[in-house]
């Protein structure tokens, strides 16, 4: 293989380098129905290269990829230009990560396993779901996937991370009554546990059965609202995207350290950034940079407590790096299943995207499937939306005592969002 560093090296003009480089191995299996059609297994190495170039108290930047095709004629010819356009960047002054060896595994058990006899073992727990008489799995993919990720520059930064990661897509689809409906579903997961792959892929089954059978109800109507794991990070993600180093160095926060986002008698948010989270296909060592990842709180019951970010941004603020912490845990709250049930809701199962606008003081969204209890019976629809002011929200919501896990998320089950409007 070509030795990129050296060639970095000895290039005149080159102030600093990053090399960060992506061995992928795979395994995946293609079913049409349960019928397996095709197996295929794969082993690649990516790489790619970013040149940084000192002028004018300024700091430019380019990047390229080197593919394995390349000789070392066409890398030095990559690495002249990308010198070249560096110069025509000017980003303020920084410096990147110094220092730091390391080499070791994200938390997972499919280490236990050989990529062939997981591939087999997912299957068999996704089929397993496959129990409802109208109910059935089609065109359904299982991919198994090994990274070994390494990030070196020329700052002595040299740490390697091995991550492990599955995915099975299927087409849940559901025909009764002549007529047919299907849904989309991307299940993403780092742990080997087959009654919950079961209960992931039976819960969408439910759902598609739902969608044929579920109505408009009559709107407009006021309603509690119950939003899930994947609603609940885009809230929070939108809260904590406004504190990060880069926006507020490029001063399009709404908030600063110390400032309350809730002011009313709601159950106050703790949010904790982390680098890793055991079962989540986010979970990293270290970033892109090379940063060491840990965990920071930034918001402690409703008030700002810091400001998170990468290298080059914490530099400009004159603040210490976290790094990109990708996994988001939420403290549970105060509230219960009997508390829920004692006034009309409508819990949201499938949405188009939660929308939250914090410059508008907006939060809503397209409900493709919820479930409607009017205090007395439950029933599924479909073709809303909801919308509510996120101030209003943020200072009332509810979050429930119970907690799950899944990918990138630890915290409440559910997240209760009080008076909002379904139209």
């Amino acid at each position: 293989m070509i030795d990129v560093i050296n060639i970095l090296k000895s290039t005149e003009g080159v102030d600093d380098y990053r090399v960060t480089s992506t061995k992928r191995e795979s395994y995946e299996l293609f079913f049409v129905h349960e019928k397996l059609e095709t197996v295929r297994s794969t082993d690649t190495i990516s790489t790619d290269v970013t040149v940084y170039i000192k002028h004018d108290g300024k700091v430019g930047d380019s990047s390229f990829s080197v593919y394995q095709s390349m000789d070392e004629a066409e890398v030095e010819k990559k690495v002249r230009s990308a010198a070249a356009r560096a110069k025509l960047v000017s980003n303020e002054s920084y410096e990147l990560p110094e220092g730091g060896v390391f080499s070791g595994e994200i938390e997972s058990n499919f280490k236990d396993y050989s990529m062939p006899v997981l591939a087999e073992k997912i299957s068999d727990a996704v089929f397993a779901a496959d129990t409802l008489g109208h109910g059935s799995l089609n065109a359904t993919e299982v991919f198994i996937y090994k990274d070994t990720v390494s990030v070196k520059n020329s700052r002595g930064v040299d740490k390697t991370q091995v991550k492990y990661h599955a995915m099975v897509e299927t087409i849940p689809t559901w025909t009764e009554n002549g007529e047919s409906v299907e849904l989309y579903e991307n299940y993403t997961f780092t742990e080997y546990d087959p009654e919950v792959i079961t209960a992931e892929i039976a819960g969408k089954l439910r759902e598609v059965r739902d969608r044929q059978v579920a109505v408009k109800p009559e709107t407009p109507m006021s309603v509690n609202v119950l939003i899930g794991p994947k609603e609940i990070l885009r809230l929070l993600g939108s809260i904590t995207r406004d504190i990060s180093y880069a926006n507020v160095y490029s001063h399009s926060n709404l908030h600063k350290v110390g400032d309350s986002i809730q002011s009313g008698d709601g159950d106050g948010i703790t949010i904790t950034l982390k680098g890793a989270m055991k079962g989540s296909t986010k979970s990293e060592a270290f970033d892109e940079d090379g940063v060491s990842l840990t965990e920071k709180v930034v918001v402690r019951g409703g008030v700002i407590e810091s400001l998170h970010g990468d290298s080059r941004y914490a530099q400009y603020l004159g603040e210490t790096p976290t790094g990109n912490l990708r996994c988001t845990q939420m403290e549970p709250g105060t509230l219960t299943k009997s508390e829920i049930m004692a006034a009309p809701y409508v819990e949201c199962i499938s949405m188009s995207g939660l929308q939250v606008d914090m410059y508008n003081d907006y939060i809503g969204g397209e409900i493709r499937l919820a479930y409607y209890y009017d205090g007395e019976k439950t029933v599924p629809v479909t073709a809303v939306s909801m919308s509510g002011k996120l101030s209003s929200v943020l200072s009332s919501l509810r979050l429930t005592e119970e907690t799950v896990a899944v990918d990138g998320y630890t915290g409440p089950k559910n997240v209760m969002l009080k008076g909002m409007q379904i139209l």
